[in-house]
This record gives C-alpha cells, structure tokens and sequence, in this order.
C-alpha cells in the first residue's frame, strides 16, 4: 500500500511537469506548481514516515512491464528506502514552500518550473528503485533535471561553466554506477536487486572492484573529495531553493546509493575497505571546511560546507564497515545510526542555510559577504533562524549537529576493539580530523553570522533590505522546530533509525524511548549518556538569568560614553572586519600547505599618499593538478581532431572501410 502511495506520488510529479509546461506563459504557473509540489511532497513524507514508524518492513514489491523486456521496472520500499522518502520529501515540501515566496521573484520562471517536480519525481524514483536498469535510468533523469536548473541563468558565464563541468561529472559518475551494477550482476545478467543478493559468485577482487566504482560513482554525485569540484560551482548558481534541494537532499541519495549497493548488495566486506572509506573521509571533512573559511560568497561558503558534511556521514560509513567486517554488530549499528542521524541534520541544517541564503540574496542582491552586514536590524526573523542554522552545523548543544557527531565520536571511542592494527592507528587520527573540523566550523560561521549580520552595513543594498514574505519566513521555521525537536529529543529520532540498522546489520541501538529523563545511551548507561533535554534547559535559564541580571543590576550602574578609539573619530565602514582578514589566521596556518596561499601588498613609496593595497592569491589545488590537465588534454586533441569534420565525402569512406577492415582482421585473429 505504501509502495503503490509513493509511486502515485511520483506520477503527480510528473504530472505537474505538463502543467508548468501547459502553462509556462501564465503569471500564476509557478505558484501553482510549488504549492503542487508542496502538497504531493507532504503527502509523501506522511506515507514514508508511517512506513518508517511501521518497522519499514519489506513488502511485496511491483514490476512494470518498462525498461527492458527480459527485466521489467522494479520498484520496492524497505526501512532504508523509507527513511531517505523521509529525507527527500521532507526537503521538497520545505523548498516549495519557500519558493512559493521566493520564486515570485524568479528572473526566469520558465526554466525553472518545469524541470523543478522533475526533480523531486526522479530523485523519488531511484530510492523506489530495485533493479540496476530502473535505478540507472532515474538517477540519469534526477542529473539531467538538476543539470537543467543549474542552468537556469545560463547566460552567466560562470553558470554556464558550473553546468558543464556538473553534466561532465555527473555523467562519470553515471559510468561509474553502470560498471558496478555490470560486475553485481554477474553472466547471468541478474539485474534486479533480489538477484543481485543472491549471486554468491562474486570474489573478493569483483567485491572491491564494486566498492571502488561506487566510490566513484556516488561519492561523486555526494561530493567526496576530489570528486566534489562540481559542487562550489553548481549549487550557487542555481536557484536558491534549488540549491537548499541540491545540497540538502540530492547528496543524500547519493548517500543512499552507497549504503544501497556495499551494506545491502554487497555481501561481507573486507576490513581494508573501511581504511579507503575513511581516509577519503577524513580528508573531505578537513579539506571541505577549510575551502569554506576561504570564501567570500556565502553560497559557496555554504557549498563547501556540505563537502565538509558528507565527510563526515562517510566517516560514519567508515566505521560501520570497519565494525561489520570484524563481527562487532553492536558497534557497527552505532555508526551506522551516526551516519544516518547526520544525513537527516544535514538535510535540515543546510536547507534551513541556504534558505537563508536565498533570503539575504532576495533583500539585498548580494551574496559577497565584502557587501553585507547590519542585516540583523532590517530582517530580524532571517537572522534569527540563519543564526540557529550556524548553530546547529557547528555541532554546538543543543541542537542537532551536535547529537550525530557525538555518537559519531562515541563509535570512534570503541575502535580499540578492533583487531587490525591498520584501523586502530587510522580511526583515531579520522577522529582528530573531525574535532579538527568541528572547532573550524564554528569559526566558519562566526564569520558568515558576523559578516551577513552583524557590524555595520556595507552597502546601501543592505543598508535598505527588508524582511522577506511569510512563505519564505515559514518555511525556515519550520526547519528551526526541527533542528531543535532532533536536538533536544534525539531518541525518538535513534529508534525510528532502528528498523534500518536492523535490515542492513542485523542490530540496533539500545532502545531510547525507555531511558529516564529522556537521555540517550549509545551502549550502556554506565559508560556514557547524553540529555539533549537538561541541557537545552540549563542553557536556557542561565541565560535568562545572565540577561535578567545584566538588565537590571548592570544597566543601573554602567555610564554609557562613546569608546576611546586613540584620537580617531569614527571609523569608516571599510575598516571593520573584512571576509579576507577574518580568515587570515588560519589562511597562514593552513594556506601554505593546502592552497599554496599568497599575499602580495603593494605599498606606495614614501611620500604618495595611495592607500597600501592588499591581494590574497588562493588556489584550488585539486583542480590545478588533477583537473586542469586533463581538461587541457581535452581540449588539445578537441582542437587537433576537429580538422575531421571538414573532410571529403571519399575519406569519410575510406576511414569507414578502413576500420571495416580492421574489425574484421581482429576477428579472424581472436577466432
């Protein structure tokens, strides 16, 4: 009953593809499209959560006699199914109701509506996916769809090149996936999943083999590094709804192909694997933030940051596989509730973020944060959900980040169980690189909250934004209810996660729901326990107090009197903290060595009065020599081969015989 709800949901999907199409010269097309799409996401997420809350037991799948004859579309919902139509639906609902404020104001609606329900349609589709072909083909369509809103505002040059370098990754990754299913499937070309589990002919080398083209595949579309260029460039220069979309929730499906095919299709991993999982791991978590304190646009800032975060559900992919091959169930369930606890976060913390985002880009036109500031006065509301945003990623009590990287830091402090010398040397250096990358993240934001909010405007734009429309402040706080609901109670979230970890491991978390005063214990209470409650209560009343006290005691007796600023008068704005100067401390710790950093300053001679001019030279070193060459190789042998299009009509037959001829030879030599 549940499968054949969520499909119908797809269908209305799909059906309101026509009608923005029908429509697309209507002035009311894009209201009526989102708040389609709002209606049929939030009906989704109620037959996904009651599936969840159910147990998510397997039920009798459905096959539709399309794709291939000997094959069929096969479609299925299990626990792990259930829970990402949690995360997906739950995403859409949420960005169609800010977009119905926020797409009002859209410059090109007609590129934008269309191909918007065909998003949500497809990335639907692949979690309801159970045979390699049917999963393929949505996982194209959900690339193809988001390729198309990336390129909404194609005639901006640097759209115009985050399009292409998404379809070109995107489409490697597609390769990738198609290899994997290829070696899952075997010869006998079982390609539906229940097949796929039953092939017990794979050998340890086909079985890391899959692992790696997985890697490749999902972790590509996820924005593992160096597998993520795509994504700082993609996700600023769509739409900012489509953005929350891109980052919020996309990356999770990619998430979700992972756990799909290595702790579902793939049958007993061996520990080595783990080491690769979580050396690419710790390495994105590290890389992603610290290319975050390096910017100055503050949606790319944001995209980094889920560079940063998909690190960190991978480290928690990385345990779980570590605690799976060893035969330690309990500890394998642990971080694997971990990682799935953050890919939930995530999805709320950063759509609640770029929500934000897309509502300072609409009140101001401006996404530098060298051009914002003051901003708390004119939006307040914004302000105060972008600021539980921050709070919430920099995995600061209590709200929700903090919750899943804890256990994530509780299943890293059982490692010592395992037997392989390997892992215990790897696992705590990971666990140092995500504290590392934690203590980052809040200075990160500092920055981000100060320089978008705080201080002092910097340009007039800011200096006049107004708060945004009521959809768009709705829909923010709605995600602040939950980051601090999954922060504050985070076991009723731990045992909804249960009915997953017990399909895929074969064990679960204690139950939650049963320990007093509502805390949470990750493996027994004697060894550690955390009440998301007590604390939020604590921070509560000594804050009301601190500021009852500061109200009525301090105010009374502190004389007010301009501050002594060494015989200056006022200081301009220009001299306030900038994006560059906050960053600067940590750019010389870390710049040398990761971006190869440079400051040039151009100081006027003695006697010219020109003000000392300060440049930082940043670069993306990953692109510069993994990327650029071989983009370079391309575009050589583009250039050489391209006298081919300008031949005679003979010597196109003649290449055409003359390969003829050469496949022939090779056949009568390999026969």
């Amino acid at each position: 009953m549940a499968l054949t709800a969520e499909l119908w949901s797809v269908a209305a999907y799909l059906a309101l593809v026509v009608v923005a199409i029908a429509t697309v010269r209507s002035k009311s097309n894009s209201s009526l499209v989102y708040s389609g799409t709002f209606a049929v996401g939030m009906f989704a997420l109620t037959v996904a959560s009651f599936a969840l809350a159910d147990g998510g037991k397997a039920g009798p799948g459905i096959v539709l006699p399309l794709g291939l004859p000997w094959v069929g579309a096969h479609f299925q919902m299990d626990p792990l199914a259930s829970f990402f139509l949690v995360i997906v639906n739950l995403g859409g609902a949420m960005a169609s109701l800010f977009a119905l404020g926020y797409g009002a104001h859209e410059k090109a609606p007609h590129r934008v509506v269309p191909f918007y329900p065909a998003f949500l349609g497809a990335m639907n589709l692949v979690l309801l996916a159970a045979d390699a072909f049917s999963f393929l083909v949505s996982w194209e369509f959900m690339s193809l769809a988001s390729w198309a809103l990336v390129l909404a505002h194609h005639r901006d040059a640097d759209n115009a090149r985050a399009g292409y370098v998404y379809i070109v990754m995107a489409s490697f990754g597609t390769l990738a996936l198609l290899l994997a299913f290829g070696v899952l499937a075997g010869a006998d070309g079982g390609y539906s999943f229940d097949a796929i589990r039953a092939n017990a002919s794979l050998t340890p080398t086909m079985a890391a083999t899959v692992l790696l083209l997985v890697l490749v595949g999902a972790g590509s579309k996820a924005g593992l590094v160096p597998l993520h260029v795509w994504l700082p460039l993609a996700h600023p220069a769509a739409p900012s709804h489509v953005s929350a979309l891109m980052s919020g929730v996309m990356t999770k499906v990619a998430v979700y192909a992972f756990i799909r095919i290595i702790f579902d299709l793939v049958d007993s991993p061996e520990w080595w694997w783990a080491v690769v999982v979580l050396c690419l791991a710790g390495a994105t978590t590290v890389l992603g933030v610290l290319y975050a304190l390096m910017e100055h646009d503050l949606k790319r800032l944001l995209a980094y940051h889920t560079v940063e975060n998909i690190g960190i559900i991978f480290i928690g992919l990385g345990l779980a596989l570590a605690f799976r091959a060893n035969g330690i169930a309990w500890a394998s369930a642990l971080a694997l509730t971990a990682a799935l606890f953050h890919v939930l976060n995530h999805s709320l913390f950063k759509s609640l973020l770029f929500f934000g985002a897309g509502a300072v880009l609409k009140a101001t036109g401006e996404r530098d944060l060298e051009h914002l500031g003051g901003l708390i006065h004119r939006m307040p509301l914004t302000s105060f959900a972008f600021l539980v945003g921050c709070v919430a990623i920099s995995a600061l009590p209590p709200l929700n980040g903090f919750v899943s990287e804890w256990l994530t830091f509780q299943a890293i402090l059982v490692s010592p169980n395992l037997s392989q010398w390997g892992l215990k040397i790897i696992v705590p250096g990971v666990g140092a690189l995500l504290a590392l990358s934690a203590a980052l993240a809040a200075a990160c934001f500092v920055k981000a909250f100060g320089l978008t909010f705080l201080s002092r405007p910097r340009s007039i734009a800011a200096e006049r934004a107004e708060e945004v429309d009521t959809f768009s402040i709705a829909a923010m706080f709605v995600l602040v209810a939950l980051c601090f609901f999954a922060g504050v109670l985070p076991g009723f979230v731990i045992d909804a996660l249960a009915p997953v970890t017990q399909a895929l491991i074969g064990e679960r978390m204690p139950l939650q729901q049963s320990v007093p005063w509502l805390s949470i214990v990750p493996i027994a209470e004697a060894r550690s326990s955390y009440n998301g409650l007590l604390v939020f209560v604590f921070i509560f009343i000594s804050s009301s107090a601190a500021i009852i006290a500061i109200h009525y005691l301090a105010s009374r007796t502190v004389r007010r009197e301009d501050p002594w600023d060494c015989g200056y008068g006022e200081l301009p704005v220009n001299a306030q903290y900038s994006a560059s100067s906050f960053a600067q401390p940590i750019r010389r710790v870390f710049g040398t060595l990761v971006f190869q950093a440079r400051e040039n300053v151009d100081m006027p001679p003695p006697g010219d009065r020109r003000p000392a001019r300060l440049q930082v030279v940043v670069r993306d070193l990953i692109w510069d020599t993994l990327y650029a060459p071989i983009a370079g190789a391309v575009s050589f042998a583009a250039e050489k081969l391209n006298v081919l299009q300008f031949l005679t009509i003979r010597r196109y037959l003649g290449f055409v015989f003359f390969a003829l001829v050469m496949l022939l030879l090779g056949l009568a030599i390999w026969q």
